[in-house]
């Protein structure tokens, strides 16, 4: 009878070894399926608006088409050399002091330097004349396209301000223009 109770003993032990081993898996199968519902609840809300984003392609595409347009009337695109960027602002700001009846002096293009996605063109540009047509070719600055925009500027009167003469001045502006990086 020892041999029995031996042998029941043995298989009792197994059973219990086989029921603690099916626990542990059970506990292990648990904590995956726990540690995947949070995994899930992080990522459900960027799924739900990367879904959102998919439905609304058309004003998606419709929005990027509208601001490329706009970035294009501000900037220089990347297909356009740089010395070419330059000289044409710098001819346009040229001319447009010079239509405001400035007399322009001096005009420089510096070299360029990069600036994130775009490079940044520097130009000075020194002109003379009365502060009448310095505010007319401030005002016309905005119209142009690729806009030129002014970094600062140093104005200095010429001679003694008179009450029946208008004032005449000497400006030195320090203005950009930007150019797509390819």
């Amino acid at each position: 009878m020892k041999a029995r109770a031996a042998d029941t003993a043995v298989l009792l032990s197994l059973v219990l070894l086989v029921a603690a081993l099916a626990g542990l898996f059970a506990f292990y199968v648990h904590g995956i399926h726990r540690a995947d519902e949070e995994t899930l609840a992080t990522i459900e809300p960027r799924f739900a608006r990367l879904a959102g984003l998919a439905m609304d392609t058309g004003q998606l595409a419709t929005a990027l088409a509208s601001t490329k347009a706009a970035a294009s009337r501000h900037i220089y695109p990347a297909s356009r050399d740089v010395s070419q960027s330059g000289n044409d602002a710098q001819q346009r700001a040229r001319d447009i002091f010079s239509r405001a009846g400035l007399e322009v002096l001096s005009s420089q293009v510096l070299p360029a330097k990069a600036v994130k996605q775009f490079d940044r063109i520097p130009i000075t540009v020194r002109v003379e004349g009365e502060y009448l047509a310095f505010q007319t070719a401030l005002a016309a600055m905005p119209t142009l396209a690729p806009t030129l925009f002014v970094d600062g500027f140093n104005i200095q009167s010429i001679g003694a301000a008179k009450p029946d003469a208008p004032l005449r001045l000497v400006v030195q502006l320090e203005l950009f223009v930007l150019r797509a990086r390819s």
